[in-house]
């Protein structure tokens, strides 16, 4: 399951088509990144190249040239060199960059500083991710150095245009094949959620129950989209806690964060759930408040409906319940005026989902949050974080940390929630835990 060359042509010509004929587009491959002494972390493509090419290497530079007479799209990727591929094995190499992955023309990475440099000669604009990789950009200002040196000089661009204007608009409306792709992903990662959900049991520690979540990833063929959240107890008051080294403690919560990827496309769920199988009373008192500030999000999920409609929404019912739980000592109205209700939710509802796990795309537009439209995908994940020392609410309170988080894409209807694998009523979390 895999996006079709005829479908990354097809962005690539909507992109030119956006940049105009007298500009230049060059994105860069990911480099390798060195873990340490001579281990490299695995390898993942850079987002944008993936979504224009599917090009897995890295090494490579796609430069797209509107208007080209031989081929439009051009690649710079490494060569087949039968000792490199003894070492690190096969490469693609430039005939197939051609044949398998749909470039018009391609050309070795060792010769790209004697052929680019006359490919942009002639185009007033170059669109790039300035900034993003230094190597690349050294390169890219040599290239322009050495066409205003030449003798009686050509046109050499006057404009660097920030590349992520135009692609990233692109990349937040998802096709039906990148919709299969994040479906895939997000059932991959409700199977990981219901094996965690049986291996959390008092006693153990986070990382067996982390184990758990990477080995089905692995199992299914997916890698996990980012490094999986198992928070137990407190920890799970700490927003990006990884540290994934606690015992298990019969009565505490345990809140898991982890996505699947599937070829580069994410998924992201968070489930919060009691270790022993029954939730307190306190527990449950907030766990309802979050599910029912969820369901609401959801609801304004859609389209013509604002991004920021369910952030609102989400507040409104949490602000709410803090008020009748106690625990804030005002009105639901006042803990939204004065923002009181964010020392106990202090996130955002949700973000963009795609290729990256909070994917590209602006959330406003023209100072306005943007309207949703079929297409985009979203997380919604509402939560309450109660810190273990804050003594202004009664102990019973503290160190309770929920949140509950799905992938929910815009449909022409209304939406479609791509993660209901993972049940999150706390009745039928309950019946799921006793049949361990």
């Amino acid at each position: 399951m895999t996006i079709s060359a005829e479908e990354f042509a097809r962005r690539r010509r909507q992109l030119m088509r956006m940049a105009g004929d007298d500009a230049v587009l060059l994105i860069a491959a990911a480099p390798e990144r060195v873990r340490n002494a001579d281990a490299n972390w695995p390898y993942r493509q850079d987002s944008d190249l993936h979504y224009l090419s599917g090009f897995p290497e890295s090494e490579a530079v796609l430069a797209l040239l509107p208007g080209r007479k031989h081929g439009e799209a051009v690649l710079f990727c490494r060569e087949r060199d039968e000792e490199y591929e003894r070492w690190h094995g096969e490469s693609i190499g430039t005939d197939r960059a051609v044949s398998v992955h749909g470039m018009d023309d391609a050309f070795p990475i060792d010769d790209i500083d004697d052929i680019l440099p006359g490919m942009i000669e002639g185009r007033a604009r170059v669109y790039c991710h300035f900034g993003r990789e230094p190597e690349f950009d050294a390169q890219l200002l040599g290239w322009m150095r050495r066409l205003r040196q030449l003798r009686g000089g050509g046109v050499v661009p006057k404009e660097f245009v920030a590349l992520g204007h135009l692609l990233h608009d692109l990349r937040l409306y998802k096709s039906r094949g990148e919709l299969k792709l994040m479906s895939a992903s997000a059932r991959i990662a409700a199977e990981a959620h219901l094996a965690a959900m049986r291996a959390a049991l008092a006693g153990r520690h986070e990382y067996e129950v982390e184990a758990e979540i990477l080995g089905l990833m692995r199992r299914r063929g997916a890698v996990p989209a980012f490094p999986p959240i198992v928070a137990s107890g407190a920890n799970a008051c700490v927003m990006h806690y990884t540290a994934n080294r606690a015992v298990l403690r019969d009565g505490d919560l345990l809140l898991v964060d982890a996505g699947a990827e599937v070829d580069c496309y994410a998924s992201d769920i968070t489930r919060t759930f009691p270790i022993n199988g029954r939730y307190s009373r306190e527990q449950r008192a907030l766990y309802e408040v979050v599910l029912a500030a969820q369901l609401a999000a959801i609801d304004d999920v859609g389209p013509g409906r604002s991004f920021s409609a369910a952030h609102e929404s989400a507040v409104r019912v949490i602000a709410e319940g803090l008020c009748a739980l106690g625990i804030l000592k005002s009105d639901a109205d006042t803990a939204i005026a004065e923002g009181s209700y964010k020392r106990f939710f202090p996130a955002k509802t949700g973000h963009w989902l795609g290729l990256d796990v909070h994917d590209a795309g602006d959330y406003r537009v023209d100072g306005e949050p943007r309207v949703l439209e079929p297409g985009m995908v979203v997380t919604v994940e509402p939560g309450i974080y109660v810190s273990p020392g804050d003594m202004s609410v009664a102990e019973r309170w503290r160190g309770i940390g929920i949140r509950i988080e799905d992938d929910v894409a815009v449909t022409r209807d209304g939406n479609e929630v791509l993660t209901a694998g993972v049940p999150k009523d706390a009745d039928e979390i309950e019946a799921l835990l006793a049949a361990r």
